[in-house]
């Protein structure tokens, strides 16, 4: 693998930190929690963002690199012994401590592999990385996720049609019902209009809605009779967790940004000035590259390694980690946020610079 992947190794230190949970008991099985949105914020307060991109020749570089695809694609099955790892650790007698460490460092791994690597997986073109994306997503019960967000969220964004767009004012906790609920259900719509055009029937085996669900009730099932009851639910406790990691990024990543109406039936132009962004490197890391947010609505389908920093585009004050954190506390969230000078410009003031 070249140096210049080595660095995104990085998020091999959560699965890490979860097998020390894992294999631990007491206030040890929550170290995967306080690794994440302990030390990284903290670490990130201290050192300085890194805006640099990379020129055309290091992009052409890292372009031709497969180490990076190489990277990623292992991340799956990973997940997937990570799951099984997790089901059976928490099948031992546990204290009450113990039991909600091990679905903590379980739900993290939920959110940041199973649905943030899904994420990236799910834009890329080529059926073989989709596929993998959704076995991320199966491992989160987050399938409608991959039509939702692809096919609803980067059409709608920083509107009022997408509920993965928080208003400015809103609450984070009424953000993850509406989003949780309006996904789900605008995904159920979105693969109904497609069956509609296609003109196939709504109930069967082509609508990926019902499959997913198929998929996600047997895996649930399965847990059931081979572990039992308890661990399914345990298992479904740290894939909320998941979920609600996925919906507190979703919340930062558009908090109080607007599109303007063109007309009646059409929005501007999705901008810079529709993402917030944090260059703070451990964040990017672990995140791969997520944190660069306004590039990749400006291409979904670009690798994460060639996401760049756009100058323009709206920068919070530290890591994604760190503003997740912030989000949790309503009113210090809004003192901070509306501070900033992009909440205060209409959209159109801030204008795209892509090279």
């Amino acid at each position: 693998m070249k140096y210049r992947a080595l660095k995104y190794m990085l998020v091999l230190s959560l699965p890490l930190a979860a097998l020390v949970s894992f294999f631990s008991h007491g206030v040890w099985c929550y170290l995967p929690l306080l690794y994440a949105f302990g030390l990284i914020p903290i670490l990130e307060l201290l050192f300085a963002p890194n805006g640099r991109n990379l020129d055309e020749m290091e992009r052409e570089i890292v372009r031709a690199d497969r180490s990076y695809d190489l990277l990623i694609y292992a991340m799956v099955p990973l997940q997937v012994i990570m799951l099984v790892i997790f089901l059976f650790s928490i099948k031992e007698p546990l204290d009450g401590v113990s039991l909600a460490g091990r679905i903590t460092a379980m739900g993290v791994l939920c959110g940041v592999f199973g649905i943030n690597i899904a994420h990236e997986l799910g834009h890329r073109p080529k059926k073989k990385e989709q596929n993998m994306a959704k076995v991320l997503l199966l491992s989160s019960l987050y399938m409608h996720f991959f039509i939702e967000h692809n096919r609803g969220h980067h059409k709608n964004v920083s509107t009022p049609d997408d509920p993965a767009s928080a208003k400015k004012w809103e609450w984070v906790y009424a953000f993850w019902v509406k989003s949780l609920i309006g996904c789900y259900i605008g995904a159920w719509q979105l693969e109904i209009d497609r069956l509609k055009r296609k003109k196939e029937a709504i109930f069967s085996w082509n609508n990926e809605m019902l499959r997913f669900q198929v998929f996600q009730l047997l895996l649930l099932l399965s847990i059931g009779l081979i572990f039992s009851v308890e661990v399914m639910l345990y298992f479904s406790l740290a894939a909320l967790m998941g979920a609600l990691l996925l919906e507190t990024v979703n919340y930062i990543e558009h908090y109080g940004l607007s599109r303007s109406k063109v007309n009646e039936r059409r929005y501007e132009n999705v901008t810079p000035a529709h993402s917030w962004n944090s260059n703070h490197h451990l964040g990017r890391l672990l995140l791969f590259e997520l944190s660069r947010h306004s590039d990749h609505h400006h291409q979904a389908a670009k690798p994460y390694q060639e996401l760049e920093h756009i100058p323009s585009a709206p920068q919070m004050p530290t890591g994604y980690p760190g503003m997740m954190l912030l989000s949790l506390l309503p009113p210090l969230w809004f003192w901070v946020m509306h501070k900033n000078a992009a909440l205060k410009k209409n959209s159109s003031d801030i204008e795209a610079k892509f090279a």
